[in-house]
């Protein structure tokens, strides 16, 4: 582990597999330390110069989705105990808005997203990686119900997009990162048992 700078833990996995759940156990687990959350999700690409329909084609479950560079370097300002100007990415519009977020540095830096291990710049940079290994059936079925409860999406588009996008670009590119996990995580949030145990590590590295 790297001292006298902040700890980075990396969780990943498939869309619908538990990584945001796994992110706040952690996250609730330390109510008075200095621990923040970062979604790779802020850091789609702007895409400002397209216009709407070609916005709607774009494939955000591929690596040319994600401004890495910059997620990169908001990430080295963090190690440094500078803040940073985190984008804010409007789902409505399907592109970045003008709004930031100004996020101030933290000792514990949680990186959240589908794709974090993919890149060797970023995994250099996290002390602990994470992979939530979620079956299949389980991960579909938590889409449906999200995408249908919250972003007022039609079975049939879930379905589709699912098949068509989402399950071939974890095939590619997410589950294949899976080696470069330092822990293994099955059934995500439910796995109490594997929290504890990195909860336990990240509160030796802080004390």
């Amino acid at each position: 582990m790297k001292n006298n700078r902040p700890i980075i833990i990396g969780v990943t996995g498939g869309s619908g597999s538990g990584k945001t759940s796994v992110s706040r156990a952690i996250f609730n687990h330390f109510p008075n330390h200095s621990i923040m959350m970062l979604e790779q999700d802020s850091y789609y690409k702007d895409q400002s110069h397209l216009s709407f329909e070609e916005r709607l084609t774009t494939n955000y479950d591929h690596p040319f989705a994600f401004d890495t560079d910059l997620l990169i370097e908001h990430l080295k300002q963090l190690l440094n105990y500078e803040s940073i100007e985190k984008p804010v990415y409007d789902y409505v519009e399907h592109t970045r808005s003008s709004d930031v977020i100004i996020q101030e540095p933290k000792e514990v830096i949680i990186l959240e997203g589908i794709l974090i291990l993919e890149d060797p710049r970023l995994r250099e940079l996290m002390d602990i990686k994470l992979y939530v290994d979620t079956d299949d059936d389980i991960r579909i079925i938590r889409r449906i119900k999200r995408d249908m409860e919250e972003r007022g999406r039609t079975l049939d588009s879930v379905i589709e997009q699912y098949l068509t996008v989402v399950k071939p670009m974890y095939n590619q590119f997410i589950e294949p990162t899976k080696r470069y996990a330092d822990v293994i995580v099955p059934e995500g949030g439910e796995n109490h048992v594997a929290i504890d145990l990195i909860t336990t590590k990240v509160k030796s590295i802080l004390d």
